[in-house]
């Protein structure tokens, strides 16, 4: 069995996202997973100018993916910034290339979901997540989320991020939070159980 943790990451926060739902997906006997991000569509001054150059070399190592190999894995995750209560264009570019893979109907019945980071607490993670789960529902994919069999999504004691459509993190209007313990245990959480849920699938 194959995951695939997909990500886009502007200062960070998703890329520290993406590292934990792979850490609990590999926690599934079997389970091959690969961190990949997608290309980035932003010319370099621009990124120069929003000051996330010198924050991607953090995870400039991980290999770039292309929509072309999405069929190859039994299930994919997907993080992305929020822009606007929707994904980040560099994910919406990508999978705007998986045309091919929709006519040939090559993802039907794999497992699919998402996970997201927003500047507040009500800056869209949910309406991201669901605009995401209904581009992987037209390929026709199992959406997997975040149950609340996970119960660190039902505190109230501190700022969290966490969602029935999948995990996130707030990180703050200048980006200066990052992911806390428990937003991560909840990426955790939703790696190992899309995992478990795509072993049963395949089995």
């Amino acid at each position: 069995m194959k995951t695939l943790i997909l990500f886009y990451s502007t200062y960070g926060h998703v890329y520290k996202l993406a590292e934990a739902v792979a850490e609990g997906a590999r926690e599934v006997a079997g389970n091959d997973v690969v961190i990949k991000r997608v290309p980035e569509t932003l010319a370099r001054e621009v990124l120069d100018k929003i000051g996330a150059t010198e924050a991607q070399k953090a995870f400039a190592h991980i290999p770039v993916a292309s929509p072309g190999e999405l069929d190859q894995y039994d299930a994919i995750l997907i993080g992305t910034p929020t822009r606007y209560g929707n994904v980040c264009g560099q994910i919406q570019a990508f999978l705007d290339g998986t045309g091919a893979l929709w006519a040939e109907g090559k993802l039907i019945g794999k497992v699919g979901g998402g996970f997201v980071s927003t500047a507040t607490q009500h800056g869209g993670q949910e309406t991201t997540l669901r605009a995401l789960h209904t581009e992987l529902l037209h390929q026709g994919m199992v959406i997997v989320g975040l149950p609340y069999a996970w119960q660190g999504q039902m505190g109230h004691h501190e700022v969290t991020g966490g969602t029935p459509y999948g995990a996130s993190t707030v990180a703050g209007g200048q980006g200066e939070r990052q992911p806390s313990s428990n937003e991560l245990e909840g990426a955790r959480f939703q790696g190992r159980h899309s995992a478990e849920i795509a072993k049963k699938l395949s089995a």
